[in-house]
């Protein structure tokens, strides 16, 4: 059934769309933290459909949301009033930490950055953007233009001009040896330095913690030191918390209250976990920033009832259950038990990351340079003990990335650092 269905995706799909595994998988239903596949095989799912699934597969409360919502209406646009969207706005918009703060809701993160672009430039009239060397920000023909990775770049066209600033990789590029305060100085010199250079750019666009590159981040504070250069020079700060947004990273809520000593970014976007497999994306901005459109504009998909029922019933179990904090504890057990594991690894650069969003990097033995075959090796080697992972990173492809459910238990996150362990093990 599986050769069959490959066949068919093949002869209808581009061949560019990516699949995992050399022999691909069907999922075909998931409950809690695990998934099963076409042919019964049961796997702990460690990266929750990249990302998306944030609280639990089949969540009782958001499946009841959808299907009473659907029993209403699913859809009208944005042209009508909206209750979901307007509660879900009110939520998001107390929790951001923007004061005045207005949400846009999209279909995708993709969208949501596309969105936030928009906005910037019009607001600062200009075209040139800042943004960060190894980041990914999604697959439209604007968020290709800005993202810092090869790998996902197909085109070098773009509306915008894109300069690319040091800072978010911390153990690669020239300031991998300097301490975080002088990894920290030397970044903002060089945000300094390309500044006078050319024309005030409309937007530095960062990820708190870079997603597809791999699980990476600067020293905490980084932001904040670029914010308070981008403040002198009038550029706006958009926070890019598509995969870091909503507790993930146990220590905060957003990935921006990481460097949030010179106050809140000027615009946000999110997606991914809020919706819980549905699609819902957004921005959040300061009332002058995206109240600056001067022509008419309105979300077709954006908002809609469906997808908001869920967000609401999906922000509101996350909340209620804390899983911010359950993310805080049984991430650091899992991160701490990952590093005990990989110590005597020589293929493992490091392991990294915060709360369930983890990254372990490898390399080819004594060596710092990447290692994509053994990163497919391990993703392949990890199904095989039952254990689902993804992989990125800028530099080939060699980290791989664990994102689960924030609802991981602590029995779960060692069954899994055992399955990895096994995976990890069977390198040549």
């Amino acid at each position: 059934m599986t050769d069959e269905l490959l066949g068919r995706h093949k002869a209808v799909l581009p061949d560019w769309l990516a699949l995992y595994y050399a022999d691909p998988m069907e999922i075909t239903h998931g409950e809690g933290r695990h998934v099963w596949d076409a042919q019964g095989n049961k796997y702990l799912d460690f990266f929750g459909g990249i990302l998306t699934t944030m609280t639990a597969h089949a969540l009782p409360e958001v499946s009841k949301a959808v299907s009473e919502q659907a029993g209403r209406i699913i859809h009208s646009s944005t042209l009508y009033l909206n209750r979901p969207m307007v509660e879900l706005a009110e939520r998001i918009a107390q929790m951001s930490g923007i004061p005045d703060a207005r949400v846009f809701f999209t279909t995708s993160g993709t969208e949501a950055n596309d969105t936030a672009l928009m906005l910037a430039t019009t607001y600062r009239q200009s075209n040139q953007i800042l943004a960060m060397r190894n980041s990914y920000h999604g697959r439209s023909f604007s968020a290709v233009g800005i993202t810092g990775n090869k790998g996902w770049s197909p085109t070098s066209l773009s509306p915008l001009q894109t300069l690319y600033v040091h800072g978010g990789v911390r153990t690669r590029g020239p300031y991998a040896d300097l301490s975080d305060a002088d990894f920290i100085t030397a970044c903002v010199a060089d945000l300094e330095d390309l500044l006078g250079h050319g024309r005030p750019p409309a937007a530095l666009i960062a990820e708190p913690i870079q997603g597809v590159g791999g699980f990476t981040s600067p020293p905490d504070g980084l932001y904040a030191a670029f914010r308070e250069v981008l403040g002198r020079h009038g550029v706006l700060w958009i926070a890019d918390e598509v995969q870091t947004g909503w507790g993930r990273t146990g220590d905060n809520f957003w990935g921006w209250q990481a460097h949030g000593q010179n106050g809140p970014p000027d615009i946000m976007t999110f997606a991914k976990g809020i919706g819980n497999g549905m699609s819902i994306g957004g921005v959040v901005a300061r009332a002058e920033v995206m109240n600056c459109l001067d022509s008419n504009s309105i979300s077709t998909f954006g908002g809609t009832q469906i997808t908001m029922a869920a967000g609401l019933a999906n922000l509101a179990y996350l909340v209620e259950h804390d899983l911010q904090g359950n993310a805080r504890r049984v991430g650091g057990l899992l991160i701490e038990r990952l590093r005990a594991i990989t110590a005597q690894i020589p293929a493992v650069k490091e392991v990294r990351g915060r709360g369930l969003m983890i990254g372990i990097e490898l390399v080819k033995p004594g060596t710092e340079e990447a290692n994509p075959e053994a990163a497919a090796a391990v993703l392949e080697a990890a199904r095989q003990e039952g254990l689902l992972i993804g992989k990125g990173g800028g530099h080939n492809t060699s980290a791989l990335r664990i994102a689960p459910p924030l609802s991981l238990t602590v029995a779960e996150a060692e069954e899994g650092a055992e399955a990895l362990e096994r995976a990890l093990r069977s390198i040549p």
